[in-house]
C-alpha cells in the first residue's frame, strides 16, 4: 500500500499502465445510497470504474488501485491545457449518498481522515495545492461531486487545497463573455458556462449553486486569481533566491 494510513488493501482490477506524471489529485463522492455497494462496485471488473482510494463515512480509508497505476474515475474531464486526468491524477472516493440519494455534510470522522490522506500523497507526489481539485472541477457539464456540502474551507485551513478567499476584491464588472475567459484561464472547461459557474460556485459560494454570473461570483473569480499569481510569484522569488 502507498499510504500508511490506509487500513487495508482492497485491489480493484480496473486500471493499466499511467502514461503521465502524477500532477493532480481528484476527491469524488461515490453517489450510491449503500457504503457496501459503492465499495463493491469499485472493485468489480464490470463496472469499470476505479480509484485509487476509498473513504468510509467513519473514516477508514481503504486502498483499491497503486498510486503507480491508473485509476479509471476522471472520465471525460479538462483542467486548463491538459485533458482526460485518469492519467496524470490520484482520485479518493469518499462514500456520501451524492445528491440523487439524499446527499448529506461529510462527517467530521471522515473529513478527518480525508485530510490526512490528502497531506500524505501532495507531500510525496509534490501536488501543488491548486491541483486538488473534485470531480465537478475537471467535469462541470456531467458531474457535481463531492458538491456543496464538502469542506473544501478545512483542506484550504491546512494549504492542501484553494478555499474561498477570507475577503473579496471589488466585482471587477466583467460582461458574462470576459468572465468566462476568465473561469477557463482559471482551468474550468467553459463550453457550457453555466454549469461551469455551478461548479466554481460549489467550491467557492457553497451557500449558493446557482450558475449565474453575479456580482459576487466575479469578485470570487478575480480575488482568487489576484491571490495565486502572488502566491505564485512569492514562490519563485523565493526558489530564486541564493
Amino acid at each position: 500500500m502507498n499510504s500508511p494510513h490506509a487500513s487495508r488493501w482492497l485491489p480493484s482490477p480496473c486500471y493499466d499502465a499511467r502514461d503521465e506524471p502524477i500532477r493532480f489529485l481528484i476527491l469524488h463522492y461515490t453517489g450510491m445510497a449503500d457504503e457496501e455497494e459503492a465499495l463493491a462496485r469499485l472493485t468489480s471488473a464490470d463496472s469499470r470504474v476505479s480509484a485509487h482510494y476509498f473513504v468510509r463515512e467513519d473514516g477508514e480509508i481503504i486502498q483499491t488501485v497503486e498510486e503507480g497505476d491508473r485509476a479509471w474515475h476522471a472520465g471525460r474531464s479538462r483542467w486548463q491545457t491538459m485533458q482526460e486526468l485518469n492519467g496524470s491524477s490520484i482520485g479518493i472516493e469518499i462514500h456520501n449518498p451524492g445528491h440523487a440519494f439524499g446527499y448529506r455534510p461529510f462527517p467530521a470522522a471522515q473529513m478527518e481522515a480525508v485530510v490526512r490522506l490528502v497531506d500524505c500523497i501532495v507531500r510525496r507526489h509534490g501536488i501543488d495545492r491548486a491541483d486538488v481539485l473534485g470531480h465537478s472541477d475537471i467535469a462541470p457539464a456531467r458531474k457535481e461531486d463531492p458538491g456543496e456540502l464538502f469542506d473544501w474551507g478545512l483542506l484550504a485551513r491546512h494549504g492542501l487545497a484553494l478555499g474561498p478567499p477570507a475577503r473579496l476584491l471589488a466585482d471587477p464588472g466583467w460582461p458574462d463573455g470576459a468572465f468566462g475567459l476568465a473561469l477557463e484561464r482559471f482551468g474550468y472547461d467553459i463550453s457550457d458556462l453555466s454549469a461551469a459557474t455551478r461548479a466554481f460556485q460549489r467550491r467557492f459560494r457553497q451557500n449558493r449553486v446557482d450558475g449565474l454570473v453575479d456580482g459576487e461570483t466575479r469578485a470570487l473569480l478575480f480575488t482568487l486569481q489576484v491571490e495565486e499569481e502572488a502566491r505564485l510569484q512569492r514562490a519563485g522569488s523565493s526558489l530564486s533566491r541564493p
